[in-house]
């Protein structure tokens, strides 16, 4: 039976992975790198800014230290925030409504992401969705993203543990991810959480891991996502 529902938030909720790109490459050129798209869509989607910075500035040869890379995330945050005061969080049409159904059917909503909580809040905050959430695990909260299963785990870990308590613990079987990169889908398999894909970050193709793909999260409802769940967990 499907209890809980965790959502990815970048390419998932917020259509917004173009801007990271626009920003991770504004970076990275004060820093003398070239970050092409066929290069972040193909390497580095799906993961948190720490550790496309580290893997990128490791692939041009140059140091990796803590204090550099918290100087980049700190300058693509800035860059990033200024960029959402002045046109707002960019959310897939439907995405904010599917949140409020699934809230209202009365399972209970996760967020996994690699995005930093002052943007997950932001986003959540501004579409009106924030307090739909029990949980929210970002950046800040686990010490290697996605596909490192850690923020999933730590979301089973709050469903479980913080109030309000569930009448019975919530098994892993009993959850559905929703993601759109294959780190996200390898995380949260990892914990035994049913899967669902949405295709339009990566292809169906780079997807088969996933329990069900559909192209998006336009048009999905709740019941549809029992039924996937239905399929998904097997």
């Amino acid at each position: 039976m499907l209890r809980a529902v965790v959502f990815d938030f970048n390419g998932v909720l917020v259509d917004d992975e173009p801007i990271h790109l626009e920003v991770f490459q504004r970076v990275l050129a004060d820093e003398g790198i070239a970050l092409t798209a066929e290069e972040y869509y193909a390497r580095w989607l799906g993961q948190d800014d720490r550790a496309v910075f580290a893997g990128v500035l490791e692939e041009n040869g140059q140091a990796v230290h803590p204090p550099r890379l918290m100087r980049l995330i700190a300058r693509k945050a800035a860059w990033y925030q200024d960029r959402m005061r002045r046109e707002g969080y960019p959310f897939f049409p439907g995405a904010a409504d599917l949140v409020r159904a699934v809230a209202d059917r009365g399972w209970v909503l996760a967020l996994v992401t690699g995005a930093l909580r002052d943007e997950v809040e932001g986003a959540l905050r501004q579409a009106g969705i924030l307090e739909c959430f029990k949980v929210l695990v970002t950046a800040e909260d686990v010490a290697e993203g996605k596909p490192d299963p850690a923020g999933y785990l730590e979301a089973l870990e709050i469903l479980n543990s913080q109030p309000p308590l569930p009448e019975r613990l919530f098994h892993p079987h009993e959850v559905l991810a929703v993601e759109d990169s294959p780190a996200g889908l390898t995380a949260a398999a990892a914990v035994g959480f049913a899967t669902l894909a949405l295709e339009h970050s990566y292809g169906r193709d780079r997807l088969a891991g996933a329990g069900v793909v559909v192209p998006s999260i336009t048009g999905l409802t709740p019941e549809r996502l029992e039924e996937i769940y239905a399929e998904a967990a097997g």
